[in-house]
């Protein structure tokens, strides 16, 4: 099956070269180009593309209005290109918040060497966003080969004694969404929560800034010698694995700027294997939409070192990938959707005897 893609971009030199990138690659054809929206709206009629990929700044209208109109009248598969700035960052959350599968940048300085480096990852963005799942939305509302953790974080000889209670996330591709979903339902109370989401290192301190402002629980960029808090998230910065650690009787975070795992870092199976290593029972962790299989073998480590463990169920997810992989490997105790997982969590934390935590 060839995917279909439109192209709306409001300069031909990005037009041509996404055009020709696209052409290129097997199973894969470019049916169009647009230079603003209200062209991109009739040759998606006439069309029917499968993809959609988005710049922001265009004329007539920006990409975030006439993204928020396609959601809301012909949901599609959307991939945003943007601008890897301070201020695109806060812009492409928003386009994600909108319903966009995912986004990649455009280059800052050479726009024809950046974007043909870019070809390789361009193509992939569209094959994962064409096997999106994207539903209407309501209002409000040189590859490396793959490594596993071993390459960051051993295995722990065994656990430090510790009750405080803990919870880890781990998510890709959706998980921007799927986040602030879980956190906006976690009371004040919940231990604190460590979260590797990937995403570029320019995102994650805007990414964090924007869920602190709507979740009831303190939100922040982790930041090296943190002491973990109940009632405090931390987002693992995109230019390091979050590591769990402990320093004396407290939670830490330490950071690692060590190889990539899975082709990511952070990564969720470092993550994910260092609270195995050092909370074990008392550590509860969920496994969001993704694409790959990054976390699905910490997933494993952490069941097996007595954590509780849930899965984002297929049709909540936006791609069931990393979900799927957890729950192949034998590593997740619960499969279920996206917004019944907070409720769970809150229940069984307090079978655990955490605080005074509200069911």
């Amino acid at each position: 099956m060839t995917i279909k893609v439109l192209v709306v971009d409001d300069s031909a030199l990005i037009r041509n070269l996404l055009s020709e990138i696209i052409n290129q690659q097997h199973g894969m054809k470019c049916i169009g180009t647009a230079p603003d929206p209200l062209i991109a709206r009739e040759m998606i009629k006439a069309l029917e593309p499968d993809v959609l990929t988005l710049d922001v700044e265009m004329p007539k209208m920006d990409g975030l209005e006439f993204l928020e109109k396609l959601m809301r009248l012909r949901p599609m598969p959307v991939l945003m290109i943007s601008t890897l700035t301070e201020a695109g960052s806060e812009t492409t959350l928003r386009a994600l918040e909108l319903g966009a599968v995912d986004y990649i940048s455009k280059p800052k300085l050479d726009i024809v060497k950046g974007i043909q480096a870019y070809a390789e990852e361009i193509a992939n963005k569209i094959r994962m966003t064409a096997q999106a799942k994207v539903r209407k939305r309501l209002v409000p509302s040189d590859v490396p080969r793959a490594q596993s953790a071993d390459a960051v974080l051993p295995k722990a000889a065994g656990l430090l004694g510790s009750t405080e209670k803990l919870l880890a996330i781990g998510a890709s591709t959706g998980g921007t969404e799927a986040i602030k979903e879980v956190l906006m339902r976690m009371p004040p109370d919940s231990p604190g929560i460590l979260v590797t989401q990937h995403m570029p290192e320019q995102f994650t301190g805007p990414f964090a800034k924007r869920l602190d402002g709507l979740c009831s629980l303190s939100v922040k960029e982790a930041e090296e010698g943190d002491r973990i808090l109940p009632g405090h998230v931390y987002i693992a910065p995109g230019h390091s694995h979050l590591v769990l650690a402990r320093r004396g009787a407290n939670y830490v975070v330490t950071l690692d700027r060590g190889p990539e795992v899975m082709r990511h870092r952070p990564s969720v199976d470092v993550l994910f294997r260092s609270v195995a290593n050092v909370a074990g029972k008392n550590a509860l962790a969920m496994i969001l939409t993704g694409m790959g299989k990054d976390g699905a073998a910490g997933m494993l480590e952490l069941k097996q070192a007595g954590a509780y463990t849930y899965a984002q169920d297929e049709a909540s997810c936006v791609v069931f990938g990393m979900p799927k992989e957890a729950i192949a490997l034998g590593g997740v105790d619960e499969v279920l959707p996206l917004l019944e997982i907070p409720g769970r969590v809150i229940q069984r934390l307090k079978s655990m005897g955490h605080g005074a935590i509200r069911v």
